[in-house]
């Protein structure tokens, strides 16, 4: 899914949520022939009966009305602030995004396509009524919505970014068919504050349909891999959904500004390659909606994460040793006068990490956070924790 369109949106000059990112990451697909090996189309913006399926009216009405005048905002519904500045246009970027992944599941569901992309969403943070940590229209959320709106019974929604995915949480918080997994630094260092283990949906018949992993600050490589391997695929497999929806901010990056996690990009390519392989495993036709999210390393991480995601989505993986084509290290020097990676890895891969069946260690913070998802999840889907 893709539009040009979608750089406009745009928080303004030093905001971290810088538009280029997407650009570079849509130029490095077209340098590897990405573009060639899938199909590209572009999706209407979503309307007010799509974002409706989410959001609140009087919502809508304040970003549309904070669109049309920036410096009318109304900030009780997290719009104007240092983290969602008004911008001119807001609206219309905002629904186009929404519209990419909404017209990405669409697509998936009715079986015009196995697999789909739109790394310009993932925007997880948006809640029903606000704003919130860059986003102002939950894209992810309105994906799901429109497929249980087309008659799926079961979508497992699982998030890779650094912060917790909240806004997704909220929406399907009642709901059980929908199970949200969300991988995220511990909600004691990092925003939002929220994702604790004991958080697993409301009580009833949902509980249990959410599920979350706090990773300590400084998890690396092999802890990252060891906790998405010891929660992740046993939940998916259990669930046995008929779409899976992935979110992989690539924020968890070392190098990236605003968290605390130290993970490569070849694990993020492990990670985004272990979703595939879930999708074909237990979802019938292999159904799988990947959106992007979080990522604020917009030249040395971002494009490369994403486009490695697309590459596995086309059946087409970019090999993490390639070198990177000349030609899109001229564009990111044109646009951003900074010097572009030369290959597709950080020089970790394959990355080595131990599985949970080898044994939990009591006294390794990254075991201890495992355990406490699985003893407050596994039990209420009757699995063993």
């Amino acid at each position: 899914m893709w539009d040009e369109a979608v750089t406009g949106y745009d928080f303004g000059s030093g905001h971290p949520m810088d538009p280029v990112r997407l650009a570079l990451t849509m130029g490095l697909v077209r340098a590897y022939g990405l573009d060639r090996a899938m199909r590209v189309v572009a999706a209407r913006p979503a309307g007010a009966s799509t974002l409706g399926l989410v959001h609140r009216e009087d919502y809508v009405d304040a970003v549309r009305a904070a669109s049309a005048d920036p410096k009318a905002a109304d900030q009780s519904y997290g719009l104007g602030t240092v983290d969602d500045p008004a911008f001119e246009g807001m609206h219309e970027a905002s629904a186009l995004i929404a519209g990419q992944s909404v017209g990405a599941a669409e697509a998936v569901w009715r079986g015009e396509a196995a697999h789909a992309v739109n790394f310009a969403g993932g925007l997880h943070h948006a809640m029903p009524g606000s704003a919130s940590g860059f986003c102002i229209y939950n894209d992810a959320s309105l994906a799901i919505a429109r497929l249980l709106e087309l008659g799926a019974e079961r979508v497992a929604y699982v998030d890779v970014d650094v912060h917790h995915g909240d806004g997704v949480q909220a929406a399907f918080w009642d709901d059980p068919r929908v199970l949200t997994v969300s991988l995220h630094e511990h909600p004691q260092t990092l925003f939002p504050q929220t994702g604790w283990p004991e958080e697993t949906g409301a009580a009833g018949a949902a509980e249990g349909s959410a599920v979350n992993v706090a990773l300590p600050a400084g998890t690396g490589d092999q802890g990252w891999l060891r906790a998405f391997h010891a929660v992740v695929p046993e939940l998916v497999a259990d669930f046995r959904p008929q779409v899976l929806v992935t979110q992989h901010g690539a924020d968890t990056h070392f190098e990236d500004p605003l968290a605390h996690l130290a993970v490569s990009l070849d694990a993020q390519r492990a990670v985004q390659e272990a979703c595939h392989t879930l999708a074909h495993e237990h979802v019938e036709g292999g159904r799988w909606v990947a959106l992007g999210g979080g990522g604020y390393a917009v030249v040395d991480v971002v494009p490369r994460s994403w486009t490695h995601l697309v590459g596995l989505a086309a059946h087409q993986p970019v090999e993490p040793e390639s070198v990177i084509p000349s030609s899109w290290r001229d564009e990111v020097y044109a646009r951003t006068r900074q010097l572009a990676p030369a290959r597709m890895t950080d020089g970790r891969w394959p990355v080595a990490w131990r599985r949970w069946e080898e044994g939990y260690d009591p006294a390794d913070r990254l075991d201890q956070a495992v355990l406490a998802t699985r003893r407050a999840v596994f039990p209420l889907r009757g699995l063993l924790a």
